[in-house]
């Protein structure tokens, strides 16, 4: 199966320094809008307890999960603060016509 480019919404449902839930087909993922206005994506679940990551909180490049405060890099997905021990997997984005892409 070869990846493939899905809408995920408008540019501006993701405030700036923040994170949205996007679900597609039996997956969710979380889309990240950091301080300098760049947009990341990764899969939704923290990896250490399936929290869902749209529910943490944005800090510059890092989402610090809302269950036990592990933390990842938001441009890497690495694993940044324990109990977290596991990267995240994160999917190339783009921006067309005001809506963000992300490649799956």
């Amino acid at each position: 199966m070869s990846a493939q480019w899905i809408e995920a919404c408008e540019v501006e449902d993701v405030e700036v320094e923040d994170v949205m839930r996007f679900d597609y087909g039996d997956r969710t993922f979380a889309i990240y809008r950091t301080e300098d206005r760049t947009y990341y994506v990764s899969d939704g679940y923290c990896t250490h307890e399936r929290v869902h990551l749209a529910d943490g909180l944005v800090m510059g490049n890092v989402i610090e999960c809302p269950k036990h405060n592990g933390r990842f890099d938001i441009p890497t997905g690495s694993a940044k603060r324990a109990p977290v021990c596991v990267d995240l997997k994160t999917y190339p984005v783009k921006i067309e016509n005001e809506k963000v892409f992300i490649q799956i």
